[in-house]
C-alpha cells in the first residue's frame, strides 16, 4: 500500500489543530483539572488548626546566599515539602535563578539582568555579598537547579519575574518537561499575561496565582488562569479571611508569603492556610513538630 506523505503546510495545519483541541480540552476541564493538580501538589487541603506545608523561600536563605544551589542544597536537605526559586531570562534568552531585575543587591556586578548574556552572568560572584564562605558561588541556571531537583525528592515552585511572551514560556515547560519533574513543579507569577503565556505553552504544568492585594473574586481570577491555587500576604487575607473557606470550597489551594515570625505561622494555621512560605524552613519545620504533630 503506498504511503501519503503530509506537505509541510498540511503538517502545520494538523498541529494547529491539534493545539486548539488541547486548548479546548483545557477551557471545558480547566477547574477540574485544577482541583485535581491541587490535591496532587498540596494532598488534602488544609482545617483550621492542621499543619500547612512549608516552602523555603529562594532556597534557604537562612543558610546560604538566595537563589543559589547552596541555598537550594540546604532546602533539599530539610524536611519542607516545596522550594521556591524566582527565574529572569538572560540577555540571550536562559532562565537563571535570580529574584531582582538588577544583579546589583546579590553580585559583585552591576546591571540589570536581561542586559547580561548567561556567560556575563556566570563571571559574577554571586556568595561574597552574603559570607566570605561563598565567595565565587555563581548565579544558577534553571536547568542546573532541576538537575538538583530531579535528584530530590522535593516540589519546586517556580516564579516567573516580570512579563514573559509565549515563546519564552516555553522554554520553562520543556526544561521542566526535560529533567522529569512535571509531576513536582508548579510555575507562579503576578502577571496575568506571563500566567496566560504558561496556560497557552504548558497547560498541564500547574500554576499559582500571585496576588498582592485579594482580587474581588478570587476563584474566577484563578480559574482564568487554571490555576491550583492563590498566593498572597497576611495583610491581604486579614481583610477577608473567609477567603480561606471561599477557596477551599471550589476545591482550590491558599498560600500565604513570606511568614519569618511563630505568631504569624499560628496566625496562618488558625486560618487554615494551606502553605506557608517562609525565609526560615528549617525553624518552621521544628515550630510545626511542636506545635502540630500528627496533622
Amino acid at each position: 500500500m503506498a504511503t501519503t506523505l503530509l506537505s509541510p503546510p498540511a503538517r502545520r495545519g494538523l498541529t494547529a489543530s491539534a493545539i486548539t483541541v488541547a486548548l479546548v480540552l483545557v477551557l471545558i476541564l480547566g477547574p477540574a483539572a485544577a482541583r485535581s493538580h491541587a490535591a496532587n501538589m498540596f494532598g488534602t487541603l488544609r482545617a483550621p488548626g492542621e499543619a500547612a506545608f512549608v516552602a523555603g523561600h529562594r532556597g534557604d536563605r537562612s543558610q546560604a546566599p538566595e537563589n543559589t544551589l547552596p541555598a537550594i542544597e540546604h532546602a533539599f536537605a530539610g524536611a519542607m515539602v516545596f522550594v521556591e526559586v524566582d527565574v529572569r531570562l538572560s540577555a540571550d534568552g536562559v532562565p537563571v535563578l535570580i529574584h531582582d531585575s538588577t544583579v546589583d543587591r546579590t553580585t559583585n556586578g552591576s546591571g540589570r539582568v536581561d542586559e547580561l548574556t548567561v556567560a556575563q552572568l556566570k563571571t559574577l560572584d554571586a556568595g561574597s555579598w552574603y559570607s566570605a564562605d561563598y565567595a565565587g558561588v555563581r548565579i544558577p541556571t534553571l536547568a542546573e537547579f532541576l538537575v538538583l531537583l530531579a535528584e530530590s525528592r522535593t516540589k519546586a515552585m517556580i516564579e516567573l519575574k516580570g512579563t514573559w511572551a509565549e515563546e519564552d514560556a516555553a522554554v520553562i515547560g520543556s526544561l521542566v518537561e526535560e529533567h522529569g519533574v512535571a509531576d513536582r513543579t508548579v510555575v507562579a507569577s503576578f502577571e496575568a499575561e506571563t500566567l496566560q503565556a504558561m496556560l497557552a505553552t504548558a497547560p498541564d504544568l500547574p500554576r499559582l496565582v500571585l496576588a498582592r492585594e485579594l482580587p474581588a473574586d478570587p476563584v474566577a481570577e484563578v480559574h482564568l488562569h487554571h490555576a491550583i491555587a492563590l498566593v498572597t500576604n497576611p495583610d491581604a487575607l486579614d481583610e477577608a479571611p473567609e477567603t480561606v473557606d471561599i477557596m477551599h470550597e471550589a476545591g482550590l489551594g491558599i498560600l500565604l508569603y513570606t511568614l519569618n515570625e511563630e505568631e504569624s505561622w499560628a496566625d496562618a494555621l488558625g486560618m487554615g492556610v494551606d502553605g506557608i512560605i517562609t525565609d526560615t524552613p528549617s525553624s518552621l519545620d521544628g515550630w510545626l513538630a511542636a506545635t502540630a504533630p500528627g496533622t
